[in-house]
């Protein structure tokens, strides 16, 4: 038992640091790459750039969501692959420690991130779509507030035009200012001022512009010829625009319901239409498969992991790669289909899950089970001669 417990804890090891290495690494690429994205949404909506962040924490579960099964396969993966080439994998099965026994420390990685990730895109991830989509619609509402951009015209609401040169002491200090407001009634006031600042009043609707050495130009339908002020300081009431609330949680998004509402509103829910019945029914189910086809990751990762006698390929980990991209991809199509009405959502759903798990579980039983199985040996002589033959048209390097 000792011996056993031994081989836990080193397989433990060898899984946890190929496995958080790459989730980590993926969620991280992934949110570089939406960062520029999302910097220059905000930069060009005018509002606060510490909303990036608040974005990008709210993308991290749907990132975490794809990266947890890529990072456990590859760290599955990685660690039997290290022990096959090392023969340490020979050495333990040539002790008594089979696939079988060698299974139980994946399939613990498995259980508690199976249960995680179905909490992320079951509960998590619906609430933090619905607060990214918050946070965009704040954006382009205006509701975070918007900068004023130095040098540029800035519309401020529908009724209000702001430029200034130059912005002082964070700006709380305007120099260089033109601003003409509009309102209902067709008056409109056009001002020029060397300095001014926003002040804050009793009602929160309303602001002050205090305007100091300038001119200002006043006109109306009512006024035979447009009226002019020279002033030393002016307040210019200005009406705040009125920001519309945000949409109810799921109420355009099916994304954004949690997986009982979900469950709810394709079979339970009277008041829902047929369109979301059927787009409720393909999500619900896409999400499930999504979660379950973990459990046959570690069949996968180490039917992958063990190359053939003599051979350091790495066409396995490739391979393993390309399997879980091509089944979400065809998870994503099957589930468009299904909320179209084109596919029934259980068959379109549960069909490629079945499938691949029976090649999988084939593939598994070919390296497990067969005296010297290797279930992609056919590929990787394939591959082996592909390589040879583009080695050959390479230009040979002349030694000095």
């Amino acid at each position: 038992m000792r011996r056993l417990s031994l081989i836990d804890r080193y397989l433990t090891k060898q899984i946890a640091v190929p496995l958080f290495g790459t989730l980590l690494l993926a969620a991280m690429l992934l949110v570089l790459d939406k960062m520029l994205r999302l910097f220059d949404f905000v930069v060009t909506a005018g509002g606060p750039v510490s909303v990036v962040w608040r974005m990008l924490a709210n993308l991290l579960p749907e990132y975490f969501s794809l990266g947890i099964p890529i990072g456990l396969m590859l760290g599955i993966l990685l660690a039997f692959r290290k022990l096959a080439l090392s023969s340490e994998l020979d050495a333990l099965r040539g002790i008594g420690a089979g696939f079988g026994r060698l299974l139980r420390v994946p399939y613990g990685f498995t259980v508690v991130l199976l249960l995680l990730n179905l909490f992320i895109v079951g509960w998590i991830q619906p609430w933090t779509h619905y607060g990214y989509e918050r946070l965009r619609f704040d954006l382009r509402s205006g509701a975070l507030g918007a900068s004023v951009k130095v040098g540029e015209f800035n519309n401020l609401g529908r009724k209000m035009t702001l430029r200034i040169d130059r912005s002082e002491h964070k700006g709380t200090q305007l120099h260089g200012i033109f601003v003409q407001v509009d309102d209902r009634s067709g008056m409109s006031v056009a001002a020029t001022a060397q300095q001014g600042r926003f002040l804050s009043t009793d009602d929160p609707d309303v602001i002050l512009f205090r305007l100091e050495h300038g001119r200002l130009i006043q006109n109306s339908p009512k006024f035979a010829t447009p009226r002019t002020l020279s002033f030393d300081l002016y307040d210019l009431p200005i009406n705040l625009p009125r920001v519309d609330s945000f949409r109810q949680r799921g109420h355009e998004e099916l994304e954004e319901l949690t997986l009982p509402e979900l469950f709810r509103v394709g079979y339970f829910d009277p008041k829902a239409s047929k369109d979301d019945r059927m787009g409720a029914q393909a999500n619900f189910h896409f999400r499930i498969v999504e979660v379950l086809m973990m459990l046959m990751l570690p069949l996968l990762a180490v039917a992958l992991a063990v190359p053939p006698k003599r051979s350091s390929s790495a066409l396995g980990i490739f391979i393993g790669i390309v399997i879980i991209v091509a089944y979400h991809k065809v998870n994503q199509y099957a589930e468009q289909a299904a909320a179209r009405g084109s596919m029934d959502p259980i068959l379109a759903m549960w069909i490629p899950l079945f499938a691949l798990s029976a090649l999988i579980i084939w593939m598994y039983h070919v390296l497990a089970h067969r005296p010297g199985g290797q279930p992609i040996g056919a590929l990787e002589r394939a591959f082996a001669r592909v390589g040879k033959s583009l080695r050959k048209l390479l230009p040979k390097v002349q030694p000095a």
